[in-house]
């Protein structure tokens, strides 16, 4: 017989290591430093896909967080992967993978307003709304403003360094600093802002100006849809720890 107590502690621990260890619950309406917003930066560029880092430095933590990631994106869709265990400690990452929860992918659908969450290592998926902010962002225009700063190479590729100041409908502003490669229409080889005392730095290589199949950008086939996280994680729990559930 299953041991409920036995259970209920094996999905709380599961819990503690997916949301607990810096994974997912910081990027609960996607991954970090990537919003609607931001994708006005590729212009033209709709369809990619690229290796990319994202660096967020503050004044309050001793060393920057850096995330890595593969990213593309089609027709304003987005999809973002990432390896959780590179975000947690030892002891967490490991158990991360031994749960099957270690990958993760965000795939974005402005025009749904909808952001899923999937995990490959366990053919499940969390689909959740977009924040209201950002799904006005995705469609909203803005007027944008470039002003020369020079010229940088980045991952081989010579840039024109710009700052752009963004403005919205309703007089808003925000300004970043953009690598655009010359070479790739354009491309933001890497792209710098600061907001509430941090500072968020996208880098990207490996830049392929091909369009990534539209499946990519919906639910994986085959794939269980959860409720919540937490019903994903409590799914798992009961399907791959079936002799730890049932002990005393």
């Amino acid at each position: 017989m299953k041991h409920p107590f036995a259970l209920k502690r094996l999905v709380l621990v599961a819990a503690v290591i997916l949301l607990g260890h810096g994974a997912s619950a910081q990027f609960a309406s996607g991954p970090p430093g990537m919003n609607p917003t931001l994708t006005k930066l590729f212009g033209k560029n709709t369809a990619f896909t690229a290796a990319g880092q994202v660096v967020v430095e503050s004044g309050k933590q001793g060393q920057p967080v850096k995330v890595d990631m593969k990213f593309s994106m089609l027709d304003g869709k987005t999809r973002t992967e990432m390896d959780l265990t590179k975000m947690a400690d030892p002891h967490g990452a490991s158990q991360m993978k031994a749960m099957g929860m270690d990958q993760v992918v965000f795939i974005s659908q402005p025009d749904q307003k909808l952001v899923l969450q999937v995990y490959p290592g366990l053919h499940g998926y969390v689909e959740t709304a977009m924040p209201e902010t950002e799904a006005t962002a995705a469609a909203k225009d803005y007027k944008m403003e470039k002003t020369s700063l020079g010229k940088e190479t980045i991952d081989a590729h010579a840039c024109e360094k710009n700052k752009v100041t963004m403005t919205d409908d309703k007089g808003g502003t925000h300004e970043f600093i953009v690598w655009n490669a010359t070479d790739l229409k354009d491309f933001p080889m890497r792209f710098q802002t600061t907001e509430q005392g941090s500072t968020v730095t996208i880098s990207y290589k490996d830049v392929k100006l091909e369009k990534p199949d539209a499946k990519l950008f919906g639910p994986p086939a085959n794939y269980t849809k959860y409720d919540s996280q937490m019903d994903l994680i409590q799914a798992t729990v009961m399907k791959r720890t079936p002799a730890a559930a049932g002990s005393k």
